[in-house]
């Protein structure tokens, strides 16, 4: 059997070191410094993630129980706690930004020929957001409204492969459809989000832009219906094509499909609308409900990482922390995703935390996880007393 290093190194390996260098000199984060890299500061940052530490002490001690096993990982001893505690304080944490973004090109790179849940050809992307509540009194830097602070990750998932695409961390005030006028996405991308993102001037610029969106009017929204179709597919109820009233005295006003669907289950109706004039109803509606895995990521990253306690209170070390949280995500979720086995996220999670320093093939382990890891041959045997 081959020798192979321990399965924390081999998921580290997914990140060159060159490609993590040519970060660091752009952000400059190691100016200055002396003694802890900005490699040894990530490493312990990731075992805070894949190995549940829960504090400054129990990130330090753990990699400190695991010396001699951190050569593999590129690191010659394990920091002491004032040294992390002061580069995630000052350390900017742009890096981890960058280290994302590179990292998720390497990602989807592998996930392009995964099986297509839809039979169209647009890819599928859900945007939303989610709020990280904090102590207001410790995170001061953080507010969100009197008497409560909050950190907002708004996301971007690829709904094909689970991935997330691109992600922006803001305090807690900010609104999502301010991070979303900002963000640029390919023509022909279908583009799936709920009704807090309605904003008549943002849909026109995405449809101008060749880019489809699948979405759910508010209540209060008026309209004045241009057509109406046959009503096809079951539980379909209508199908409009409408003009909103904001629309009207513009030139080229922008035309809509409105999607009245009944819901066996809730006992009631849902409204979609979407500026893709072709596909069927039941699709739209299908498109819409599987918006519903960006709800799921951000349950299991918050279940999975540590993202809800944090090992600092400055924005930096907060931000550091949420970036390195969002690399441990991408990194399990590719292992999840090239793996033969059925593993749920939060079981892959979990088994992962055991056996993080352990000596195995990584693929073999992820492919067939109740296989031991060295079969005994007669040879191999103990002798009987």
């Amino acid at each position: 059997m081959g020798r192979v290093c321990s399965i924390f190194s081999q998921i580290v390996k997914l990140i060159p070191r060159s490609g993590f260098q040519a970060a660091v000199e752009k952000h400059k984060s190691e100016k200055h410094a002396k003694g802890l890299s900005s490699w040894s500061q990530f490493i312990a940052l990731l075992f805070c993630q894949l190995g549940g530490a829960k504090s400054l002490r129990e990130i330090t001690g753990g990699l400190a129980a695991s010396e001699g096993k951190l050569r593999h990982l590129g690191v010659e001893r394990a920091p002491k706690r004032s040294t992390l505690a002061y580069a995630n304080e000052h350390r900017d944490w742009r890096l981890y930004e960058t280290v994302f973004s590179e990292l998720v090109e390497v990602c989807q790179g592998d996930a392009r020929y995964r099986k297509r849940k839809f039979r169209f050809k647009h890819p599928l992307l859900s945007l939303d957001s989610t709020v990280i509540p904090v102590a207001v009194e410790m995170f001061d830097w953080a507010q969100y409204v009197r008497t409560k602070g909050a950190v907002k990750l708004h996301l971007v998932l690829d709904n094909q492969c689970w991935l997330p695409q691109y992600a922006v961390l803001s305090d807690g005030k900010t609104a999502d459809i301010q991070v979303a006028r900002s963000l640029h996405f390919q023509p022909g991308t279908m583009l799936v989000f709920d009704r807090g993102y309605e904003d008549h001037k943002w849909w026109r610029k995405l449809d101008a832009g060749g880019v489809y969106f699948v979405s759910r009017l508010k209540d209060s929204t008026s309209y004045s219906i241009v057509e109406r179709r046959q009503a096809v597919g079951k539980n379909v109820i209508r199908d409009e094509v409408i003009q909103l009233t904001s629309e009207q005295r513009l030139a080229g006003p922008m035309r809509l499909r409105r999607i009245e669907v009944w819901l066996e289950d809730k006992q009631d109706t849902m409204v979609f609308v979407t500026n893709h004039l072709k596909l069927a109803a039941r699709t739209i509606a299908a498109v819409y409900r599987d918006r519903w895995q960006i709800e799921l990521f951000f349950k299991a990253i918050k279940q999975s990482l540590r993202i809800k306690t944090f090992i600092g209170t400055s924005e930096n070390a907060v931000q550091t922390q949420i970036w390195t949280a969002l690399i441990a995500m991408l990194m399990v979720r590719y292992v999840q995703m090239r793996s033969t086995w059925k593993w749920s996220l939060s079981n892959l999670v979990a088994l992962l935390r055991q056996q993080l320093f352990v000596y195995r093939d990584l693929w073999e382990w992820v492919n067939q996880p109740e296989r031991p890891p060295v079969e005994l041959d007669d040879g191999q045997m103990s002798l009987p007393l």
